[in-house]
């Protein structure tokens, strides 16, 4: 279909210039807007954009994550050292007190057998010269010979004592011998000791018989009176009276449950035995100790086939001085535990367990801390543990009622003190300087960023700007159609180079040869219509005018078909000289193109006069005529 239009105007331009309005201005502003929304910029230009974006998120994550996992990393290593540094010094503490206490109960153990042997030879050899026998027998200057054991074994304030084992059928004879034994035994060790008491009043609150203490009577003295063993206290060290206000001579040890197991034990075993009970320390205070118990046989030959055991030596000690001097002045902080393997060999006094006591350790001075396990249970997973003393006893001698072999075991942990001596802020100062590396090469990667940012919005605004050319030269879909292959052909430009080469050699650029790895832009569209404008007399008009006036005429109209295109959906096609030429229905298929291409058309043409008004004074007259052509086809190729 072919129409030709003719348009006159109804206005002058003395109209424009009196200061009437522009029919043109009343869609400036929607003429901007469409301006904005001509350019779109290309597709890959926004996904690099959006690649951009994803990789500086990565970028930060991994950092975040970095200075994280460094930072933790490094808090804990240093920690973990720390720790580290603690435990194996805690070790070494543990190990050279475990050694040196050990080293100090065998030497204090041998000092004892020493000491019981002495008394076993002295024995035999008086008894021999005055015709005397067991247990008929007291220990001459007994207080010297305990003080001098007690320097010797290093212990400070124990308790010696001396019993002898006397028969039912001999507690008449003994009690007769002890009224002349015993005060004898009281002047030597009030010679010695000077405890503000004399003999004879010590004597007055001796009870002169083997006896008990009647719990039933209010623990008045009671007379052993059945055929029983007695084993009665002859003579200890240092003297001193019991709560009741009588002198300990003479009271049947049996009668104390713990002792009587360690003397059955000993009886049995022929060897000393351990056991916890409590003791009164220095300065009043009761605390826990350790009672020991060693035989004394009629004869001080070891090797004698039928050694009798006739007497005990007992001592009463605090371990307190056994773990002094232990360790060196700044080393501290170590919790000792001492057990005992058989709780029932303890003698309870004054409401206590006996059968634990607790120390710490400082340097060359150590502190009794009570009758429990006091160590902190956050260390018990720390615990060094050894064999304190051990008696060498065989389980299968141990006598009927006794359930385990009396050993006392050593139990090291380190305290919060020993702890916190190792724990610095050296994990939070080199944390803070990890962090603050990371954080200073973000700032710099940021830094960095921000000059890169900077150049890539520069090149991006030259990059659009040419893009924005192109758009104008083709089609949107056009446009990305061949960005898309080009960025498809990046890949294998190089890796077909050589293939490529070969190919250009074989083609033939007479016929209808392409350039190899290119598909051509070709489509079929079925139904279009082609629009053709030109300014009558237009030929006759720029002949007679200056280049430029003719190229401002131009450049103005066919900016304003322009818009006027974008805002019908009119594809512009070219333009050639006056001649616009226009298509409806490609590059996007329309289904109703003549009828629509041909309202578009006439809109165009009359929207687009105000234009040659404004150049009326180049010679455009009021009869200017503005020809069309339309035309629609079927099965088109374009």
């Amino acid at each position: 279909m072919s129409d030709n239009l003719s348009l006159s105007s109804k206005k002058t331009s003395s109209q424009l210039s009196n200061g009437s309005p522009n029919p043109f201005s009343d869609s400036t502003n929607r003429d901007r807007k469409h301006e904005r929304e001509i350019y779109k910029p290309p597709e890959v230009a926004k996904r690099e954009e959006a690649n951009i974006l994803r990789a500086k998120i990565l970028v930060a994550i991994i950092i975040v994550l970095a200075v994280t996992g460094v930072g933790t990393s490094t808090y804990l290593l240093i920690k973990d050292q720390e720790k580290t540094s603690f435990e194996n010094q805690f070790a070494g503490y543990a190990s050279e007190i475990i050694t040196v206490s050990r080293q100090k109960a065998n030497q204090f153990f041998s000092a004892l057998e020493a000491f019981t042997a002495s008394i076993s030879s002295q024995a035999a050899s008086e008894q021999a010269l005055l015709n005397t026998n067991w247990p008929f027998y007291a220990i001459p200057d007994w207080s010297i010979k305990a003080e001098r054991l007690a320097k010797l074994t290093g212990v400070s304030d124990p308790e010696v004592a001396f019993a002898v084992i006397v028969q039912d059928d001999e507690y008449a004879g003994f009690n007769e011998f002890a009224t002349q034994a015993v005060p004898k035994w009281y002047q030597e060790s009030i010679r010695n000791e000077k405890p503000g008491i004399t003999a004879k009043e010590l004597w007055n609150k001796t009870v002169p018989f083997v006896h008990f203490l009647d719990p039933e009577n209010n623990y008045q003295p009671t007379p052993l009176t059945g055929p029983e063993l007695s084993v009665p206290l002859l003579q200890y060290y240092p003297l001193q009276l019991r709560s009741f206000s009588i002198a300990a001579t003479m009271y049947n040890t049996m009668a104390a449950p713990g002792t009587a197991t360690l003397f059955n034990i000993t009886r049995a075993t022929r060897k000393p035995t351990i056991g916890f009970t409590s003791i009164r320390a220095s300065d009043g205070t009761r605390v826990v100790g350790s009672q020991i118990m060693l035989p004394i046989f009629d004869t001080p030959y070891t090797d004698a086939e039928e050694r009798k055991h006739v007497a005990s030596t007992g001592i009463r000690l605090h371990w307190l001085d056994y773990f002094k001097n232990i360790l060196t002045e700044g080393e501290f902080g170590i919790i000792v535990v001492l057990k005992t393997a058989c709780p029932d060999l303890c003698n309870r006094e004054d409401g206590m367990t006996a059968h634990i006591a607790s120390y710490r350790i400082d340097g060359s001075s150590a502190e009794y801390l009570g009758d429990s396990d006091m160590h902190n249970p956050k260390f018990t997973s720390m615990e060094i543990t050894d064999i304190f003393v051990d008696l060498g006893i065989d389980e299968s001698q141990l006598p009927e009622g006794a359930t385990c072999v009396p050993t006392l075991s050593l139990h090291v942990y380190p305290s919060e003190d020993l702890e916190m001596s190792f724990q610095t802020n050296d994990a939070v100062v080199y944390t803070v300087v990890v962090a603050f590396i990371f954080i200073f090469t973000s700032l710099v990667f940021l830094l960095y960023d921000y000059f890169v940012r900077r150049r890539q919005t520069k090149v991006m605004e030259r990059i659009m700007r040419q893009d924005k050319i192109v758009s104008n030269v083709f089609p949107t879909a056009i446009r990305n159609r061949l960005y898309k292959d080009q960025e498809k052909q990046k890949g294998k430009n190089v890796k077909n180079l050589d293939h490529n080469l070969d190919e250009f050699d074989d083609l033939d650029f007479d016929g209808d040869s392409t350039i190899p790895g290119s598909a051509p832009l070709a489509d079929l569209f079925p139904s279009i219509t082609v629009v053709f404008a030109d300014i009558a007399g237009f030929t006759a008009w720029s002949s007679a005018r200056e280049p430029q006036q003719v190229f401002v005429l131009l450049e103005t109209l066919y900016g304003a078909f322009d818009k006027l295109a974008y805002r019908h959906s009119v594809f512009k096609v070219e333009t050639v000289g006056d001649c616009y030429v226009a298509a409806v229905g490609l590059p996007e298929p329309v289904e109703k193109h003549a009828w629509p291409s041909h309202r578009r058309c006439v809109a165009r043409g009359t929207e687009s006069l105000p234009t040659l008004w404004r150049y009326h004074e180049y010679g455009f007259s009021n009869g200017t005529k503005w020809r069309t052509k339309s035309h629609s086809a079927i099965s088109s190729h374009c």
